[in-house]
Order: structure tokens, then C-alpha cells, then sequence
């Protein structure tokens, strides 16, 4: 396959850095061709705003999406972001690799999927889930998180770590048409020993080893619902 990683850490000697090392050098052994998007590296601007378009539909109203939409077609996307459009439409599976921060992602990938995401190629009208522009793709976030094990599940303090992260998981990359593979999770990561951490990776490059076998998430499909979105009797 080709991947896509995209990393998000702040800190190149944390755990999380060593995971995209991990898959880096692991990759290549099993077939695959990897391009990086490591984002605090590349100081990737994460604010989306009217100068990421060259020319405009509409001057005197920002519709976001709008504009996405027109400048994609239009060859006018700003440089950074059309780089990123043409590595995430070159990939088969796209690895996003980030610490949780606040029961989400940190806001420099948010930022990454706001201005990359493009309307019209990733979503629009009723191309999204598993009809959206992505469809056809991967995606598999790989975490560090603070809390326990324990901390995560049905009656847990924290609730399913699956419910915690669905605004990424489906209201994102499966709302792009990508099949989301279950997250890759490295708990209590600040306080663990080197042991556990070496544990980890082991288990790491046990995932990295079998991308191909997976099985996604389950979700809906636009097929369980008329068109106006009401869910079809059975």
C-alpha cells in the first residue's frame, strides 16, 4: 500500500515520535511506500482563512467549504495545502500518529484535516460515509494517551475510548468515505516503565504487520437511509 503518516507531537524524543519511527522503519519490510507529514516539523499553519485561496467565488463572503471547492478546481489552493491534498489522494491508507489531547487531537492536525480536507474532493453534497470522495481509502489513527486501560469502556470513568474519539473516527474519516481501522492505543504513556513501553512498539509492529487484514469499524451505510436521510424501515 501507499501510506500517508501524518504526525502531530510536539516533542521529536516523545513516545509518539517513536511510534512513527517504528512504523517508518517497519513499512518499507512489508511492501509498502510511506510519505511523512511530520506537522510540527514542517510548522504547518493550522488556521484556515481567506489567504488560503488565490482567487475567490465570492470576495465580499468567506464561505469556507465554498471557496475549497472553487479554488481546487481552479488550480489556486494555496501551495502548502495543495501539496497535502496531492499526498492524501496519492495514498491508500492514510496513518494519523498524535497524542490525545483534551479527549481529542492536538489543534495542529485539526487544522491539517480543516484546510486539507477539501470540499469537492473529499466530501460535498451526499458524497460523504461510504459514498464520500474518499471512498475506497484507509485510515488508522495511532495514539499515546495518559489515561489507563481501566479508565476506558461502557461503564468506565472515561466511557469507550471508540465514543471519545468519533468526531475523528466518523465524523471524519469514515465521513470522507475512508474505512476506518480500529486506533492503535499506548496507554498511561507518561508513567509507564521503558519495559511497558518496549511493549508497546512490540505490539505496534505486530499491527504494522497485518494493515492489510484488518477489519474496519462498522458503520452505516447512506444504503440504510431514503433519500432524505430517514432511516429505511425494515
Amino acid at each position: 500500500m501507499k501510506i500517508l503518516l501524518v504526525h502531530a507531537h510536539p516533542e521529536p524524543q516523545s513516545f509518539c515520535a517513536a511510534l512513527k519511527s517504528e512504523a517508518l522503519a517497519r513499512l518499507p519490510g512489508h511492501g509498502h511506500e510511506v510519505r511523512v507529514s511530520d506537522l510540527y516539523e514542517m510548522n504547518f499553519d493550522p488556521v484556515a482563512r481567506d489567504t488560503d485561496f488565490g482567487s475567490r467565488a465570492n470576495p465580499d463572503y468567506l464561505v469556507y467549504a465554498l471557496e475549497q471547492r472553487h479554488n481546487q478546481k481552479a488550480g489556486t489552493l494555496k501551495a502548502d495545502i495543495a501539496a497535502e491534498v496531492d499526498k492524501l489522494l496519492w495514498c491508500d491508507l492514510l496513518l494519523l500518529n498524535f497524542p490525545v489531547f483534551w479527549f481529542s487531537m492536538p489543534a495542529i492536525l485539526k487544522g491539517w484535516i480543516d484546510r486539507v480536507f477539501v470540499s469537492g474532493v473529499c466530501y460535498g453534497g451526499l458524497r460523504f460515509y461510504d459514498r464520500g470522495g474518499l471512498a475506497g481509502k484507509k485510515a488508522m489513527t495511532t495514539i499515546t494517551i495518559g489515561g489507563q486501560r481501566h479508565m476506558f469502556g461502557p461503564d468506565a470513568v472515561h466511557g469507550e475510548l471508540e465514543t471519545m474519539l468519533r468526531p475523528l473516527l466518523r465524523g471524519t474519516l469514515y465521513y470522507v468515505g475512508m474505512e476506518v481501522l480500529p486506533p492503535f492505543v499506548a496507554w498511561h504513556v507518561p508513567y509507564v516503565s521503558n519495559e511497558v513501553r518496549a511493549g508497546y512498539l512490540e505490539d505496534y509492529r505486530a499491527r504494522l504487520a497485518t494493515l492489510d487484514d484488518i477489519e474496519p469499524l462498522a458503520f452505516p451505510s447512506l444504503d440504510d437511509f431514503d433519500e432524505k436521510l430517514h432511516p429505511r424501515r425494515r
